[in-house]
C-alpha cells in the first residue's frame, strides 16, 4: 500500500496547488490513500465547510489538523460533523471534531490519527499517553495506523517517532511548514519525517506575506497576516507499507511546484 501524506495546506494558493498538482502526484507515486493537513486551508487560519469540501473534491481522502482548526467563526458544526476530518485527539474531552478516522483501502482498515505537541504550544493532554489509549481502543478496528504529529519542537517530534516506532506505520510532523531532510524508516519499521513542509506559497515566511511578519518581529506590535501568493508548491511524503505487517518499506519526499502566474 502507498500512502501520500501532505503538509499544511495554506489558503487559496495551497488549495490551487492541491487541485493542479495532486493529479500529477497521483500519476507519479500511485498512492492508495491521500492524507493532508487542512488546519490553515481557509485564508491561512482554520477550516470552513466550503473549503473542506473543496479539499476532499480535489482528491484528499482524509484531512488532519491542529491548533488553528477552529479559527474560523461558525466552523464548529462542520468540524463536528465531517467524517473525513480528524482533530488532535489529545484536546480535552468534548472538543468539537473526531479523534480518529478509519478508512477502508481494499480489505485493509487504516486508522488516521492526529496528536498535538505540548512544547511551545497551548496546554494539552499528554500526546504520548493519548497514543497508547488510541492504539488500545482501535486494536480490533484497524489494521494499519498513521499519525500526523502537529508540533513546534523537533525534539518532541523525534521522541514521538521513537515512542511509536513499530506500533504505527508512519509518524510525520506538521505545523512548522518547513520540510525537514530526515525522511527515513526507523529501527522497528515506522516511516518518519520531522516535518512535511507546507502545500502553499514558499516565497513567504511560513506561508504569510513577509511585510506583516517583519513588522511583528521588528516592533512587537500586532499585524494582520495575509497568505502570500508566489512560488506555490505541494509538499509531502509518499510511504510504501507492507499491508500485512504494517512495516514501512520505502519513503520518498514529494515536492512539486505550481507554474507562476496561477492567480492572475
Amino acid at each position: 500500500m502507498r500512502i501520500l501524506m501532505l503538509g499544511d495546506i495554506i489558503g487559496r494558493p495551497g488549495r490551487m496547488a492541491l487541485e493542479e498538482l495532486l493529479p500529477r502526484a497521483r500519476e507519479q507515486h500511485r498512492p492508495d490513500l491521500v492524507i493532508a493537513n487542512a488546519e490553515n486551508a481557509a485564508a491561512g487560519f482554520g477550516l470552513t465547510a466550503s473549503v473542506g469540501r473543496e479539499i476532499l473534491a480535489a482528491g484528499v481522502d482524509v484531512m488532519t489538523s491542529g491548533n488553528h482548526l477552529w479559527d474560523k467563526k461558525g466552523s464548529e458544526d462542520y468540524i463536528r460533523s465531517e467524517e473525513k476530518l480528524v482533530r488532535p485527539a489529545n484536546y480535552p474531552s468534548g472538543t468539537a471534531g473526531r479523534r480518529f478516522c478509519v478508512v477502508e483501502v481494499g480489505e485493509i482498515r487504516v486508522a488516521v490519527l492526529c496528536l498535538q505537541g505540548r512544547i511551545f504550544m497551548p496546554p494539552m493532554d499528554c500526546p504520548f499517553r493519548e497514543l497508547d489509549r488510541l492504539l488500545e481502543e482501535l486494536d480490533q478496528s484497524a489494521d494499519l495506523f498513521v499519525l500526523d504529529f502537529h508540533g513546534e519542537a523537533t525534539s518532541e517530534k523525534q521522541a514521538m517517532g521513537r515512542y511509536a516506532d513499530g506500533r504505527v506505520s508512519a509518524v510525520v510532523g506538521t505545523h512548522t511548514h518547513v520540510a525537514t531532510a530526515d525522511e527515513r524508516i526507523l529501527a522497528k519499521g515506522t516511516a518518519y519525517q520531522t516535518d512535511l513542509g507546507m502545500t502553499g506559497p514558499y516565497d513567504s515566511v511560513i506561508g504569510m506575506k513577509e511585510d506583516a511578519v517583519m513588522k511583528r518581529f521588528l516592533t512587537s506590535m500586532p499585524a494582520r497576516f495575509e497568505v502570500a501568493q508566489h512560488d506555490v508548491r505541494l509538499s509531502g511524503l509518499c510511504i510504501e507499507v507492507d499491508e500485512w505487517s504494517g512495516t514501512a518499506t520505502s519513503v520518498e519526499r514529494v515536492a512539486l511546484r505550481l507554474e507562476e502566474g496561477w492567480g492572475r
